[in-house]
């Protein structure tokens, strides 16, 4: 192998690199940062596309989560790849508990559910193992579905503005390094010209 380490790690540095990362923890943030800016589309594509996969990631249907963020993107006139980046940022393994608990608990509170009333007798492994949505909707679905509104709207405006303007002024600042290097190109080869 090309770049092997000489000498293999040792089972706690494996385990301090996994928790601890040597670069550290921020890193892979600065990267999905950099790779939502750095797409070639207009601000308002990356934005709505980005918040078009966080908006999705906040309802509870998460098999389909990639295959909505796409349509309403679509619809917005947003970028594919910012609504599927979207969803990674917003809808993974560690964010779908909070998730879940959040729409929930919004959704109870709105609809006016009295959570023993609803929690008494329902038996979510057989529900689950039987795939019965007619008994998950009410108690479960149904709440999650309504609770997943207010969060997702407040959190998709947030998220529009930060990464629309955060794009906008990437793009410029790159536009005007751009325009930089070509001036200097072009006075490097004026100069270099040699005189009739």
């Amino acid at each position: 192998m090309l770049f092997r380490r000489r000498k293999p790690p040792t089972l706690s540095e494996k385990l301090r690199e996994a928790l601890w990362p040597r670069k550290g923890p921020l890193r892979p943030l600065r990267y999905f940062q950099k790779r939502i800016v750095r797409l070639t589309a207009s601000p308002h594509a990356i934005a709505a596309g980005f918040t078009a996969g966080i908006l999705v990631s906040w309802t509870p249907f998460i098999g389909v989560h990639i295959i909505m963020a796409f349509v309403l993107a679509y619809v917005v006139g947003g970028n594919l790849v910012a609504a599927a980046l979207g969803c990674l940022a917003a809808g993974n393994p560690l964010t779908y508990p909070f998730i879940w608990a959040i729409t929930w608990e919004i959704g109870r509170l709105v609809l006016g559910m009295d959570g023993h009333e609803h929690s008494n007798g329902i038996d979510l492994p057989a529900l689950f193992k039987k795939l019965d949505l007619s008994q998950l909707w009410d108690p479960i679905l149904k709440p999650m579905l309504i609770g997943a509104v207010p969060p997702a709207i407040i959190s998709g405006l947030i998220v529009y503005g930060i990464t629309y303007y955060g794009v906008r002024g990437f793009q410029a600042r790159r536009r005007a390094k751009l325009l930089d290097r070509a001036r200097e190109r072009l006075t490097l080869a004026a100069e270099n010209v040699p005189s009739v």
